[in-house]
């Protein structure tokens, strides 16, 4: 539930709710997202967490982060570091967890509504460090997907649990399909020509 006059922030997990919307077969239109939020109450904030590839020529992710920057959102991003596990597999690891929760404990007394875009059991503490100081908090995320994105514990501890298929309507566009240059060739036979 959410009320007009109520001071908003918005916390999104950038990895954690691009798997969700991906499970659930749609991608999230950023625009579209940030409107919604303006028109459900006073939206101060909208922060946007991701974990960033340094030594990549060109990251997949950086239009996207980029794009954010300019329209609005406060990007926190940090470097990821990439290693090799024990059987070989090139791994990256960029938990951006902490300075989710330091930000969000930090803007706290100035906000009556946090959404949390998230299904990281590991927020469940920081849920409820949150209410204890009088901020209620919403998570989306979705129970409609399997295996379910969302830890049990933190729907639980959230005020109220948003189911992301929900707002497919209203945040969603169809995913973007991987680029195929055939396109243009309407049958085979057109090749050979």
């Amino acid at each position: 539930m959410f009320y007009r006059d109520e001071r908003l922030a918005l916390f999104i997990d950038g990895s954690n709710l691009y798997a969700a919307a991906r499970a659930l077969g749609f991608d999230i239109d950023y625009k579209l997202l940030r409107q919604e939020f303006i028109r459900r109450g006073k939206l101060l904030r909208a922060f946007y967490y991701t974990a960033l590839l340094e030594n990549d020529d060109y990251s997949p992710i950086r239009p996207l982060v980029d794009w954010l920057h300019y329209n609005g959102f406060t990007m926190v991003t940090k470097p990821a570091k990439e290693f090799t596990d024990s059987n070989g597999r090139r791994k990256v690891k960029g938990n951006m967890d902490i300075e989710l929760a330091v930000d969000a404990m930090e803007i706290a007394q100035f906000v009556d509504h946090i959404v949390l875009f998230s299904g990281d059991g590991d927020f469940r503490p920081l849920v409820e460090a949150l209410q204890r100081r009088g901020v209620r908090v919403s998570v989306v995320s979705t129970i409609r997907s399997q295996p379910p994105m969302i830890a049990d514990e933190l729907r639980r501890q959230a005020d109220d649990f948003i189911e992301l298929e929900d707002l497919r309507e209203v945040i969603g566009r169809p995913p973007r399909e991987p680029r195929d240059d055939t396109r243009f060739v309407d049958r085979a036979e057109d090749i050979e020509a």
